[in-house]
């Protein structure tokens, strides 16, 4: 099966790795788009997971869930990433994410920024 994050490798060869083991996202782009994957699957321990403690939306997590399961996703564009490697501390990427809700294609238009710390990425949340 084709991952979500449409990076063209299976989902086993790609977002399931993080979903598992998150130090398996050597990237932040790697991050964003496990992340992504989490929203398609509703995976709301991984997106809480992978967002960093001082951020973390705890108590939206219900709903969060709530919403992912509601909409169907399209399909995720990475348009820019900056830094984010695996030898860099913090970096930003900016997507596009698309979903069909109430009848209609909706689009997340995001610039996420990501801190790595001990050797773990983190989305920290909008980039400034």
């Amino acid at each position: 099966m084709d991952c979500y994050c449409g990076s063209l490798k299976t989902y086993s060869n790609c977002c399931q790795k993080a979903h598992i083991n998150i130090t398996d996202a050597k990237t932040a782009e790697q991050l964003m788009r496990s992340r992504y994957a989490a929203f398609v699957k509703a995976d709301g321990d991984y997106l809480m997971a992978s967002h960093h403690a001082s951020t973390r939306p705890i108590k939206e997590k219900a709903s969060i869930v709530k919403w992912a399961k509601y909409v169907e996703w399209i399909k995720l564009e990475v348009l820019e990433t900056t830094k984010g490697t695996e030898t860099d501390t913090q970096g930003t990427v900016t997507f596009q994410a698309y979903f069909y809700e109430k009848g209609k294609v909706e689009i997340i238009y995001e610039k996420s920024a990501f801190v790595k710390e001990n050797n773990t990425w983190f989305y920290l949340g909008l980039s400034k």
